[in-house]
């Protein structure tokens, strides 16, 4: 059953969460992308928090700007320290009665969830034991890619226009015409794995009637995006290695029909992973929890199965 509240943080943040499974159990965190919210983990909350899947206890924050948590008007708010000061308030709050304080049994990210996940974890390993990525890529490959590779330019153009400040008005407009395609471009509502009936399209819209301006921050806030003839983008920025590399047993599951984030994404993760597991699904897109829950699910089982590090 999802639990759902309002968690105030010290820092004056509040983030709506949902959550599953018995207090004083080990932590699952979930984290969610865009244009999503925290509802996509509800299937994997209910799924590890089961005796049989472990029993932990499973929570997924909206992050901020996202549903119902705080939205800061401001786009520095939406930089990855505040945003990271958030997880790391969140963490402390969410483990006090688990078998670990302060220490998360895994990080489960997903999109910009992935993309914090991965800063995160290079940071701050001590917050948890196991890190695994849902089609988020890596922020050295991804700027690599969004500086070299015109295939990923070209993928990730979007990005540049969520980044316009007038994204969120112009996302909204015509019941979100502009922002379904983010899903029917991956077959969301056609083909075998077609997920977005009428039911789940309410629960987006839902998501999205309550303000577009705090996620389409997080594009402006970042300087990975792709170059332009005004805008030098992921060209100017400069990641020192030791700063992104992650030590913590790390596994990514890839969708490889991702054609917002080509599978060239993982070339060379193994350069700044130590321990790395990766699993693709070849039948999956973007939308791989949406799609491929179950196969989701049992690679995350397994990865939580082995014995701790």
């Amino acid at each position: 059953m999802i639990q759902t509240f309002d968690l105030p943080l010290p820092h004056g943040i509040t983030l709506s969460c949902r959550a599953s499974g018995e207090p004083g159990r080990p932590i699952l965190l979930f984290l969610h992308g865009f244009p999503e919210a925290a509802f996509v983990w509800d299937g994997l909350l209910d799924h590890f928090a089961q005796t049989a899947q472990g029993g932990y206890r499973c929570v997924a924050p909206n992050l901020r700007g996202f549903e119902r948590s705080s939205a800061p008007a401001e786009v520095a708010a939406y930089r990855v320290k505040p945003l990271l000061q958030d997880l790391r308030a969140l963490i402390d709050a969410i483990t006090q009665d688990s078998p670990s304080p302060g220490q998360l049994a895994c990080l489960v990210a997903h999109d910009w969830g992935g993309a914090l996940a991965w800063a995160l974890a290079a940071q701050h390993p001590g917050l948890l034991r196991r890190l695994a990525i849902l089609n988020a890529p890596h922020p050295a490959t991804f700027a690599r890619e969004l500086t070299r590779s015109p295939a990923q330019q070209a993928s990730s153009a979007y990005m540049n226009f969520l980044a316009r400040p007038d994204a969120a008005e112009l996302l909204a407009e015509n019941d979100f015409a502009r922002l379904w395609p983010f899903f029917t471009q991956m077959a969301a509502d056609s083909g075998p794995a077609a997920w977005l009936d009428a039911a789940t399209r309410d629960r987006y819209r839902a998501v999205w009637r309550r303000g577009l301006q705090g996620g389409c921050a997080y594009y402006a806030a970042s300087p990975l995006r792709p170059p332009t003839a005004q805008d030098a983008g992921a060209a100017a920025v400069q990641i020192p290695h030791d700063k992104v590399v992650v030590k913590v047993p790390t596994l990514v599951i890839w969708g490889l029909g991702d054609i917002a984030l080509p599978v060239a994404l993982l070339d060379g993760l193994g350069d700044f992973v130590h321990d790395l597991r990766i699993e693709t699904l070849p039948e999956a897109t973007h939308w791989l929890v949406h799609e491929q829950p179950q196969p989701v699910a049992a690679l995350l089982g397994d990865f939580l199965a082995q014995s701790p590090p």
